[in-house]
């Protein structure tokens, strides 16, 4: 259903006028990409892990029809928000267009989202709106679709969307939404330090099957992940994880963007158990020890420069911060 064709009918009496919804940011673990498929896409055998970096919507219902957006960013990241479409192509409002074939009555929205997780990062920063702006929909249409309903819709919008609604920890294979949870017994820590430009994920893709042909490296479809990563993950032990978390994708992200190996080396020098690129990057995740250490090496590297933040995960998905009735 297009924006234009959402009524402006009232919503129902038991729906709120406006919510808050947070969805989280997320670091790819481990990440294995299979060849170039012949439907364009890469299969993927990934870790996901959801940390406390959030993106957060607040939906409104409004008294005419049709779907409007505006954007905004606050938090030590200091996301730039220049170049995020706030037109039918931004993916929160895709998501609430989606959503609204499976409302009865839905009306007008505005969504405001106030960025936190880098924009174009390898962070799935949009994928959390998708997911936020699903969650918040559903309470403001009170279309009282399940989790898994809402997955069904989230694995139209994108790969990572699922996982947003999901959070946790959890394997993702196909192209990264048939996902499995996970389990983690303790907090793993982290920094992240968010670079001044974004990447373009298909380009880190082709920079990637550029550069098996340039080395003759025949990849195979990955059929899951290492199961070194799920133990270390399982039991919690920093140490064990930094010796086997691994991405495909860093090689063609350091190719696009060369300063990142730089930073991962300054990472470990200052204390990082290990640093990788996250996802297509150019967002760089370092493992440490504990909340202390992560808390340390965050001000070391904001010492030398970086935008940097400390984090820790598995944290939960999309989920509702806060309603306000009519």
């Amino acid at each position: 259903m297009s924006a234009a064709n959402i009524s402006s009918a009232s919503a129902p009496a038991a729906a709120p006028a406006s919510v808050r919804v947070r969805a989280p940011g997320k670091i790819n673990v481990s990440l294995r990409v299979g060849p170039l498929r012949p439907d364009g896409y890469h299969g993927v055998a990934s870790v996901y892990l959801a940390v406390s970096l959030f993106e957060e919507i607040t939906a409104t219902v409004t008294g005419e029809p049709g779907i409007t957006v505006t954007v905004d960013s606050d938090g030590p990241l200091q996301v730039p928000v220049g170049g995020i479409p706030l037109g039918p192509d931004n993916l929160a409002a895709r998501a609430a267009r989606a959503l609204a074939d499976y409302a009865d009555n839905p009306t007008g929205v505005h969504l405001h989202i106030t960025k936190r997780v880098p924009v174009a990062g390898g962070m799935g920063g949009g994928s959390a709106d998708a997911a936020a702006a699903l969650v918040a929909c559903d309470a403001l249409w009170n279309t009282k679709l399940s989790r898994e309903e809402l997955a069904g819709i989230a694995s139209g919008l994108g790969a990572d969307v699922p996982f947003s609604l999901l959070g946790g920890i959890a394997v993702g294979l196909g192209v990264g939404d048939r996902l499995t949870p996970a389990i983690s017994k303790t907090p793993l820590h982290w920094v992240l330090v968010a670079s001044d430009a974004g990447l373009s994920t298909p380009a880190v893709y082709g920079a990637l099957d550029t550069l098996r042909g340039e080395q003759q490296l025949q990849a195979a479809e990955p059929e899951d992940v290492d199961p070194a990563v799920l133990a270390a993950m399982r039991s919690g032990n920093a140490r064990d994880l930094a010796a086997v978390i691994s991405n495909d994708l860093q090689a063609a992200a350091l190719r696009l963007a060369p300063e990142l190996g730089a930073l991962l080396s300054t990472g470990e020098r200052l204390g990082a158990l290990a640093g990788m690129v996250s996802g297509s990057g150019p967002t760089v995740a370092f493992l440490t020890e504990d909340a202390a250490a992560a808390s340390a090496l965050e001000a070391a590297l904001r010492a030398e420069g970086h935008r940097a933040l400390a984090v820790e995960g598995p944290v939960a998905g999309a989920r509702l911060a806060a309603a306000v009735a009519d």
